[in-house]
């Protein structure tokens, strides 16, 4: 079964074809980096409307790749949300367009579900429960699937997410955008106990992540620095080591009270792609005899053949999105398996 899939969440315009949900036959991102790096961040309103420019072009190119034709697509699957709501409409429009056109059934995805599917883009797949982390550009989540479809949110961010906090520290460091990829290129060079970041106090129940703290306190260590020059690489290793400590100690926190409701250990989302993350995580899942699943980085990031393999499970029991679909920036992650 081949299925396409569009993911136009937030600022890449993404398209990809994959063959039984596993597969990847063709995947295309078309960045907008050039565009927004200018304003220092996304600016929404010329996010979606590079979205429509790029739309047709891209699906085309996922095409090509794939060596297929509109004749040969099974089905269709789209990011329905959360994201940007004006680069989610784009998409979902488009989709629901195409897939009318055709006569072949649309699926709607969750962006947080896509990029835990990522890992299920392999011929080795992860066994149920999955205890999966998605640290994204605005999430930062400890999910436990049970099955497909089936999930259960054991801890969230209270505030800002990892994501967010390493963009915006390493844009006050006067660092490229986006920031998270080359602030942790540049805490290669320093010293992570350097400077020291005290662990985050959260008063509610469940394993929930708290950021903004270890933000703050980045910032105004930052300005306190006499030499920036000497001081940055420093900082950012200490401080990407509190990051990747807190995401993963409430991982081994659940291990140390239930380690037998997951059998797989996976980690998924923009910040997956971050090299101190994946090395811990291999610590971790070696010292626990987890099996770890972790994409590749071009899959960490938002993409299309993500979609199209969460789509695939989907479409497989029998959950075909109507002609009403819509978008929604702040969609719930609900289960919808048996």
């Amino acid at each position: 079964m081949l299925l396409l899939g569009i993911d136009t969440s937030c600022d890449d315009t993404s398209c990809a074809v994959v063959e039984d949900g596993r597969r990847v036959l063709s995947n295309i991102v078309s960045s907008q980096v050039d565009l927004h790096s200018k304003y220092g961040g996304v600016v929404p309103e010329i996010a979606s409307r590079r979205h429509l420019e790029l739309m047709v072009p891209v699906v085309e190119e996922a095409l090509r790749t794939a060596d297929v034709s509109l004749k040969d697509i099974d089905g269709i699957a789209v990011t329905q949300g959360p994201g940007l709501l004006g680069s989610l409409l784009v998409g979902v429009s488009f989709a629901k367009s195409l897939a009318y056109g055709r006569g072949i059934p649309l699926v709607s995805v969750h962006h947080l579900e896509a990029h835990i599917y990522a890992n299920f883009l392999r011929e080795e797949v992860p066994s149920f429960p999955l205890l999966n982390l998605v640290v994204s550009g605005g999430h930062s989540d400890l999910i436990l699937m049970k099955a497909h479809g089936i999930y259960e949110v054991l801890g969230e961010t209270r505030d800002d997410a990892a994501g967010e906090v390493f963009d915006k520290v390493a844009r006050e460091m006067g660092l490229p955008y986006p920031g998270g990829p080359f602030l942790d290129k540049i805490a290669d060079s320093g010293d992570p106990d350097r400077f020291f970041f005290p662990s985050p106090k959260i008063e509610c129940e469940g394993y929930n992540y708290s950021f903004s703290g270890i933000k703050t306190r980045a910032l105004l260590q930052l300005e306190s620095c006499p030499d920036r020059t000497r001081c940055i690489p420093h900082l950012a290793a200490s401080f990407r080591k509190a990051v990747v400590e807190q995401l993963l100690g409430r991982v081994e926190e659940v291990l140390d009270i239930d380690g037998a409701s997951a059998k797989a250990l996976g980690v998924s989302g923009g910040v997956a792609a971050n090299s101190l993350l994946r090395k811990e995580a291999e610590l971790l899942s070696r010292r626990r005899g987890i099996p770890l699943f972790i994409p590749p980085r071009d899959l960490c990031t938002d993409n299309g053949a993500m979609v199209a393999a969460a789509g695939f499970y989907r479409l497989k029991a029998g959950k075909i999105a109507g002609p009403d679909l819509n978008a929604f920036s702040d969609l719930e992650l609900e289960s919808w398996g048996r």
